[in-house]
């Protein structure tokens, strides 16, 4: 695209910011406001506030317009992953008014679409493009008030009594002060408190809030204290229904400065935003004068963004960290006050982030896994990380459309919150039951009992929404316990139909597994028929967790070719020993240091560093290709906790190893 061509935008979302951006596109240098799309295109007076605009009938037909190079995505908050992604999946870029998304989780699948897409993606933060705010993290970094220490910011007003009809009060469209203002003031003291460090930002250690959850469940006032890695505490608060000062306060050792109203700068449509400067020689007010329209700053900052061919904002613009960073605290805010809206949960959330039907896709391979009657996909998604629902549909849904059916499930897993989470998922979705295969786990420390299976079935298949699972593991082992009793206990369950393929050991010994084996066929009982182990190119030197058993080393090889029992292999990637995370001299990580660190592990990612630049892809991707490959059936379990992580592991299926290869990686 030319220097002197115009950026063609589109707005989606007809609303009071679509005009007030469609007058920032009007004074801006570089942009040329093109249409509006809008769901009632009879409305009157509609084409008053975006002059020369087209009006579209529809979001959908505005997405598709060739016409158009960038969409300002203005719809209330709850869609605005569906359009941005819409729209990025079009070819456009994208400017989202904040919040960017409900969730951190929801703003990184936007990005992750705008990285393939090869399109700019931002988040529309107006201030942080405005030459007072560059002035003012000028101030801070110079050292005009000393250390900084304390900072306050707030952005509350009162809308005067409870409006059920408004927005600011709906739970349907996320409602409430701290997504709708409270990013503003959270974003502003992350970016001073990386200003105190010469950095873009800095995300806080902690986030204690407080909040007044009205009628409708959302929060009507709200505050939350953060606590940053330098020592700087700040305060923010925001209301819908108390009027607060808007004064921003930052602390120094020699002094403080203060700015009212911070994120209207000089003014919508430009004049002198004051930076009031206190200190133990006076107070000296610092006057930023600018005749451009607010909003114009943003357009300018993306259509310059886009002509350079750069897919996010420059400081003191929002990158996509940043942007991601901010909704974090956002998150940890509205947990620490137990807000999630209804929208959020699997009763509401039955589409995926697009706002499509969740079908089941086919490039991930399957194959026959011995004992279970299902074709099965050759990695398994673990579910050892899953906050909430929202955050855990985005990657469930992902790794399902891909074709993935094999889900790694256990009762500890988040004390059954993870459990509970699959069972609203597939019921959601209408996943057909008979087209998943389910692992679960019981039976872990300290409660490794053979009576306590039972128990645990009932409640994990309870939690699971299901009658029966696919694949189960007694999760540890109790070595004082004999090895019958806990066959006994599992042939119990297969007969039962609550086990309807094999069961078997996770962090089990080669010698109880035999012992068991022998054991069932002597006493007519259905014998172990799988393993959970550690297998993994890196050699596990110390267990990750107590109680845990490795299956790398040459004699677990030999026997698992000899018996050919599937692994289901847990931490098949080292747990980032081969990212960048890991080398010689690399110390910080304490687990991979422990765990992974020794000289024969680190010539074996020496040689997956050099075979990824042969075939083009990362090193972690050949250690996943490494377990596939072996002589007998493993499958890796896999544990994203995004969907650019679960994508770029899936990558790794695409990857033959020879078995020449294969030996070279082992040395």
């Amino acid at each position: 695209m030319s220097s002197e061509q115009p950026i063609r935008w589109g707005i989606i979302g007809p609303g009071t910011i679509a005009r007030t951006f469609a007058a920032g596109i009007a004074h801006s240098a570089t942009g040329r406001l093109v249409a509006i799309a809008t769901r009632n295109p009879d409305k009157p007076g509609l084409g008053e506030g975006f002059p020369g605009a087209r009006i579209v009938k529809g979001y959908d037909t505005l997405v598709a317009d060739p016409v158009i190079d960038a969409v300002y995505i203005a719809t209330p908050h709850p869609s605005h992953a569906e359009w941005a992604i819409k729209a990025v999946r079009a070819g456009k870029h994208v400017l989202v008014e904040k919040p960017m998304a409900l969730s951190a989780f929801d703003a990184q699948s936007i990005f992750h679409e705008a990285t393939k897409a090869g399109v700019f993606a931002g988040e529309a933060y107006m201030y942080r493009l405005h030459p007072q705010t560059a002035r003012l993290v000028d101030l801070v970094r110079d050292g005009t008030i000393g250390e900084v220490r304390i900072i306050r910011s707030s952005f509350g007003f009162d809308m005067g009594g409870y409006r059920p009809e408004h927005r600011l009060f709906a739970n349907d469209l996320a409602g409430g002060g701290i997504l709708d203002v409270g990013g503003y003031p959270v974003s502003m003291v992350c970016m001073l408190a990386g200003a105190a460090e010469n950095k873009p930002f800095l995300e806080p250690l902690t986030v204690s809030g407080a909040a007044r959850l009205g009628p409708s469940g959302v929060d009507e006032w709200a505050s939350a204290v953060l606590k940053f890695p330098n020592d700087i505490v700040a305060e923010v608060s925001c209301s819908i229904m108390a009027q607060q000062d808007n004064v921003l306060r930052i602390i120094g050792s020699k002094g403080r400065i203060e700015v009212k109203d911070f994120w209207y700068a000089s003014g919508k449509q430009g004049g002198v935003g004051r930076i009031e400067v206190i200190t133990s020689d006076g107070q000296q007010a610092i006057e930023v004068e600018e005749t451009r329209y607010l909003y114009s700053f943003e357009v300018d900052a993306v259509g310059e963004a886009i002509r350079a061919g750069r897919t996010e904002f420059t400081f003191p613009g929002m990158s996509a960290e940043d942007t991601r960073a901010n909704l974090r605290v956002l998150d940890r805010w509205r947990a620490s006050v137990g807000l999630e809206y209804g929208i959020e949960t699997a009763a509401r959330r039955t589409a995926n982030i697009a706002g499509a039907a969740v079908v089941a896709g086919k490039s991930v391979p399957k194959r026959q896994i011995p004992g279970v009657a299902k074709p099965a996909s050759t990695v398994a998604l673990g579910f050892e990380f899953f906050p909430s629902f929202a955050s855990a549909s985005l990657t469930l849904d992902a790794f399902y459309e891909a074709g993935g059916n094999l889900f790694d499930t256990a009762f500890v897993y988040g004390a059954g919150k993870t459990e509970s989470i699959f069972g609203d998922w597939f019921t959601s979705r209408k996943v057909n039951r008979e087209d998943i295969v389910l692992i679960g786990k019981g039976a872990h420390s300290p409660l490794c009992y053979p009576d306590v299976i039972a128990r645990q079935l009932d409640q994990s298949l309870e939690r699971l929404k299901t009658d029966y699972v696919d694949v189960y593991f007694m999760h540890r082992d109790n070595l004082d316990v004999p090895v019958g009793e806990f066959v006994d206990a599992m042939d119990a369950e297969v007969r039962r139909g609550r086990i309807r393929g094999i069961f078997g050991g996770s962090n089990w010994t080669r010698e109880r597994m035999d012992e068991a084996t022998v054991y069932a066929k002597k006493n007519g009982k259905a014998a172990p028929a799988a393993l959970s182990n550690n297998f993994s190119l890196a050699q596990m030197l110390d267990p990750i967790w107590p109680g845990c058993v490795a299956a790398s080393d040459d004699g677990w090889k030999v026997w698992l070719k000899n018996r050919q029992i599937p692994n289901f292999a847990w931490s098949s990637q080292g747990r980032g020993f081969f990212t960048d995370r890991a080398g010689r001299d690399k110390h910080d990580d304490e687990e991979i240091v422990r765990v992974w660190y020794s000289g024969r592990n680190f010539e074996r990612r020496d040689r997956a560093i050099e075979l990824a630049k042969k075939h083009g892809c990362s090193p972690i991707h050949i250690a996943l290709a490494y377990v596939i490959a072996q002589p007998f059936p493993i499958i890796p379990l896999i544990g994203p906790r995004t969907v650019a992580e679960l994508e770029d592991s899936l990558s790794a299926i695409q990857i033959t190893l020879a078995p020449d290869e294969v030996r070279w990686l082992e040395g």
